[in-house]
């Protein structure tokens, strides 16, 4: 297949992905600001982050299979028009239920990130196509990673409001450049949307790797969601520093999140099974780092490089197994693994925050052990299936 991707329109699209997919963040280093502008509990507020979690898991459900019956373009102004009236409505909300209901739709809407790896998987030659899923991936987490920084800073010097004006002026820049540089993407899929839907059942029963690639992919972000959710009590525990601190350990992963780049690239020439293998190693050294690092920053530093580095190894080879067995259907069997990984995640979230209560930073470890010790056994066990 040749390459129709340039590397302008690639590193377009990691950084669509990244400005993007950081809507979702920007709200939660800004709850407490936000209780005080509307006169709310915390408690309350936290509901704000809640709709927009919510909303994203909806979109990925809905918007994504979309990918492969309408043309890209067409999905991005539609996606795009909501986006932003959705950002400029959390801006100038004045009661925290119209808040909730703007960042709801910002959730659902910021999944577009999620159409530009199939995208750019699609536009890729077989042989390159490993290198632009990583490529992608890497300014998509970039935009995870460093959102709360950015939102943070923002907030606190100008208030939280201007971080969704911010966002929005951001949005409106970056749809006309994606509607003025990418290519048009016509799918040949022609049913309704209904049988859209349903096919994805019929993918998830009949593709083995999809499934495999779909539970270690919910194993990997179990994990790393269990870390992240858990860190702020550590960092208060242990060390008397509060989310702020916690939060810029996110700094620390864009490190392992720049690695995709370079795992995507030994896509093309290492064998998949190894490449997942050595990333389900990589988490269990983490998590054994971890376990002796509840009064070591520097412990703990190494621990969150080496957990984003292994997650990414994980996550990108997954992807690219997913992508190249399903050429006509990448974006449903995305919307497929992507629901698996976000369940995952929410998994680790809830066991990690019971591990935390009753057990500690040691039940916390123990529990990231058993995460990535299952991947890396059901890899070596289902090693020859992988692709």
């Amino acid at each position: 297949m040749k390459n129709n991707l340039s590397n302008s329109t690639l590193y377009l699209l990691s950084i669509s992905a990244g400005l993007v997919v950081a809507n979702l963040y920007y709200n939660q280093p800004l709850l407490h600001d936000i209780a005080l502008s509307l006169n709310v509990s915390d408690s309350h507020v936290s509901n704000v982050a809640l709709s927009t979690q919510i909303g994203y898991a909806l979109g990925l459900l809905l918007i994504i299979p979309l990918g492969d019956k309408i043309s890209n373009l067409k999905i991005i102004k539609i996606d795009f028009l909501i986006l932003i009236l959705s950002l400029l409505g959390a801006a100038f909300s004045q009661s925290l239920f119209f808040l909730i209901v703007s960042s709801f739709l910002i959730g659902f809407t910021s999944t577009l990130p999620q159409l530009f790896v199939p995208m750019a998987a699609h536009l890729s030659s077989d042989a390159s196509r490993g290198r632009a899923i990583g490529i992608v991936m890497s300014g998509l987490l970039i935009g995870i990673l460093g959102s709360r920084v950015l939102s943070g800073l923002v907030g606190e010097y100008f208030g939280w409001r201007t971080v969704f004006y911010g966002a929005a002026a951001l949005m409106f820049v970056l749809f006309f450049l994606l509607n003025a540089k990418l290519p048009i993407i016509k799918p040949k899929y022609g049913d309704s949307y209904a049988k859209l839907m349903k096919s994805l059942w019929f993918y998830f029963r009949t593709e083995p790797t999809l499934r495999l690639a779909t539970l270690r992919g919910a194993l990997a972000f179990g994990s790393l969601s269990e870390f992240w959710t858990t860190l702020v009590f550590l960092m208060e525990d242990s060390f008397n520093y509060g989310s702020a601190v916690a939060g810029s350990f996110g700094l620390f992963g864009i490190a392992g999140a720049l690695a995709a780049t370079v795992v995507g690239k030994l896509n093309n020439r290492v064998n998949k099974g190894t490449l997942i293998l050595f990333g389900g190693i990589v988490i269990v050294i983490s998590w054994v780092i971890f376990l002796f690092s509840a009064h070591s920053i520097i412990g703990l530093i190494i621990g969150v490089i080496l957990i984003d580095l292994g997650v990414q190894s994980v996550h990108i080879t997954n992807q690219n197994i997913v992508f190249s067995k399903n050429p006509d259907a990448r974006n449903r069997v995305n919307t497929i693994y992507m629901v698996g990984f976000f369940i995952g995640g929410a998994a680790g979230t809830s066991l990690g925050s019971f591990a935390w209560n009753y057990f500690g930073w040691t039940g916390v470890s123990v529990l990231g052990l058993v995460f990535s010790g299952i991947i890396v056994f059901v890899q070596l066990l289902t090693n020859k299936r992988t692709i």
